[in-house]
């Protein structure tokens, strides 16, 4: 039964990696959607469902050097901090600005907007 249980979680371990990597891989080219916390989440998912996959993340030659740095140090630079902060700001005004007859929609928007904002604020800096 154990085992049945383990396989179980495994795969949806998988399932919610690569639902995570596909939803970084979209945010790449699509502005408004974060790459790097679905790319950590896939890796998260993969290191413990499919030790092949979470390796073949850590050696991507794109994404392999945010995931080992936040392995590594589970912080992020100032910089780094900065640049998703202002990032979030900038999309989700411009979203404010499309959603600005829909005030419902709007408030859900920004509310996950200072979240997000909140969390990144939260995540320990380390110098460059």
């Amino acid at each position: 039964m154990s085992l049945h249980r383990s396989s179980a979680v495994r795969w949806l371990l998988w399932l919610a990696g690569s639902v995570a990597l596909a939803l970084g891989l979209i945010g790449v080219v699509l502005p408004g959607l974060p790459t790097t916390p679905f790319i950590l989440l896939a890796a998260a998912c993969y290191a413990k469902a499919s030790p092949r996959l979470h390796g073949w993340l850590l050696n991507h030659r794109f994404l392999g050097p945010m995931v080992r740095d936040w392995e590594a140090h589970r912080s992020l630079t100032r910089r780094s901090k900065t640049v998703a902060q202002v990032s979030m700001v900038v999309m989700v005004g411009l979203s404010a600005w499309g959603l600005r007859e829909r005030p419902v929609v709007l408030a859900i928007v920004l509310i996950a907007a200072l979240i997000g904002v909140w969390v990144v604020a939260h995540i320990p800096t380390r110098k460059p």
